[in-house]
């Protein structure tokens, strides 16, 4: 199949948005590090450069070897791409005058320009960068400026080769989806064909020739990407498929039912195991945030393990991983610092004797909930808020107890169900309470009162990268807040928490 784009990535912060801009265009994409390209490169009818946070004019400027695609297959260069076929091919590159960075508009678009086809004068592109073009390579042609960038953009002549200093794949460049399609689809010819529906048939058919009659065990959370790839799966092995559903005892209140028996109507073989317990006495004292993630992600192995050994000949173990993970563990600059510890990613222990099998290991976010609205599963599930891995263990600030779950079990029924009856429900991208490790002073009836304080959080987002707090209803914070303190035992104060990331986090830890 020819129909692939292959993007190969300088280290740009907006890299991942340029794949799903041309995922959008149902059109299928790869990011691959810039000294990491792939051998064969049968399967890509076309290439995009991204930016980089590096200059061309440093002393090792990022430096790949595009004998192999330059001038042989259509190719886009965007930002540090543009100035970097500038400055390696006889073009000049120099530092900006001023920093162009933010909001311009196209001045000048040369007429009869296939990749400008359909994009209004004056329209409004976002730049980035501190370096500029001053001279375009050997075989150059301007066919774009703005009122500070003369060389805005560029093509080669006799080369399907396309250059711009502007970032098409921001939403504050309004045209710059259109200029994506018109590279991919009328010069380069890649066919429109990755959808939801072609990507089901093809992974379910892909499994089945990969895992045959062996068997698979499969973690439940039920959130949306262990269900979507469980439901894959169970559309290629069926029966084969062994899911286990762990309550870890910091679940949502009367989560650990409510999803058994939603899976139940969803034909899938789920066991449920409740493991409150075990989970509450290793955390029993334990307050650091990291500290916590560790233990959790260490008995949720050992639970998983115990039970998949009760299940004989399991040869693989599935997971929901999807392809920020993927990018993220071989991006040009290695796996971030870490901020904190993933339950998912990592690798298995080695007790643990099992292939991996990842159906979702290719899809954003969205596509995944795309993907699973086209395999029937139920648009109530697929809409459910993000929630952490290690559950209310990281919404509890301090030490564990089964009493402090309890508060904020129900708090977080309130809030949740407040959300849902106010129809803010799906407006908000994820919402939860914290239990705060303070005690503030009250007065309810003529007594003084000294209890906790809960913080209620709600973000709006697209992948959780970024992410900005929600404007809700102080009507509907008025009412919440007297709902919570007046049914809670042990709460007489909630606070909202109005700090975006960056620079705070969604979760408090």
């Amino acid at each position: 199949m020819q129909n692939n784009v292959l993007i190969l990535d300088f280290g740009s912060q907006y890299t991942q948005l340029i794949a799903r801009r041309v995922r959008e265009l149902n059109i299928y994409c790869e990011i691959h590090p810039y000294h990491k390209i792939p051998e064969d490169l049968s399967s890509f009818k076309a290439v995009i450069l991204s930016g980089s946070p590096f200059s061309v004019r440093a002393e090792e400027p990022p430096h790949p070897d595009l004998s192999n695609i330059r001038g042989k297959k259509p190719l886009l260069a965007v930002c540090y791409g543009a100035q970097y076929l500038a400055h390696f091919n006889g073009g000049k590159v120099e530092p900006s005058e001023t920093r162009e960075y933010g909001r311009a508009n196209l001045s000048y678009i040369k007429e009869n320009e296939a990749l400008f086809d359909k994009i209004p004068g004056q329209s409004q592109v976002w730049m980035s960068h501190s370096d500029t073009i001053k001279q375009l390579p050997e075989g150059g042609i301007c066919i774009a400026s703005t009122q500070d960038v003369k060389n805005a953009a560029y093509r080669i002549e006799g080369e399907e080769t396309y250059a711009i200093q502007f970032h098409p794949e921001v939403y504050h460049s309004t045209d710059g989806k259109q200029l994506l399609e018109n590279f991919l689809i009328d010069i380069a010819g890649v066919e429109a064909k990755w959808t939801p529906g072609a990507f089901v048939d093809l992974t379910v058919e892909e499994l089945k020739q990969k895992i045959g009659n062996d068997k698979v065990v499969l973690g439940l959370s039920g959130g949306v990407d262990s269900t979507v790839a469980a439901m894959l799966l169970h559309k290629a092995i069926g029966d084969k498929l062994y899911c286990i559903f762990v309550n870890n005892g910091l679940l949502r209140k009367n989560e650990f039912t409510d999803v058994l028996a939603q899976y139940k109507d969803m034909g899938l073989n789920v066991k449920g195991v409740d493991a409150s317990k075990r989970f509450l006495d290793v955390l029993a004292g334990v307050s650091d945030p990291e500290q916590k993630r560790k233990a959790i992600g260490r008995v949720f192995i050992e639970v998983f393990d115990d039970e998949a050994h009760k299940i004989k000949d399991v040869t693989y173990l599935a997971q929901g991983t999807i392809y920020p993970d993927v990018i993220e563990s071989v991006s040009v600059n290695g796996p971030s610092v870490t901020i904190k510890s993933h339950h998912n990613v990592g690798g298995l222990p080695d007790f643990m004797k099992l292939k991996i099998v990842e159906p979702l290991r290719m899809l954003f976010k969205d596509e995944v909930r795309r993907v699973g609205a086209e395999i029937g599963i139920a648009k109530q599930l697929l809409g459910r808020h993000p929630f952490p891995g290690p559950g209310l263990a990281i919404r509890i600030l301090g030490d564990i107890t089964a009493e402090k779950v309890r508060i904020l079990q129900e708090v977080d029924a309130i809030f949740i169900e407040g959300l849902r009856e106010w129809d803010l429900y799906d407006k908000v991208w994820q919402a939860g309470a914290i239990l705060l490790p303070i005690n503030s002073v009250g007065v309810m009836g003529d007594e003084r009162t000294y209890e906790q304080v809960v913080a209620l959080r709600a973000v709006e987002s697209t992948d959780g990268m970024t992410a900005d707090w929600v404007n809700l209803p102080y009507e509907f914070l008025q009412k919440t807040s007297n709902k919570i303190i007046n049914r809670v035992k042990g709460v007489n104060r909630v606070v909202y928490d109005i700090s975006s990331k960056p620079p705070a986090t969604i979760e408090w830890e």
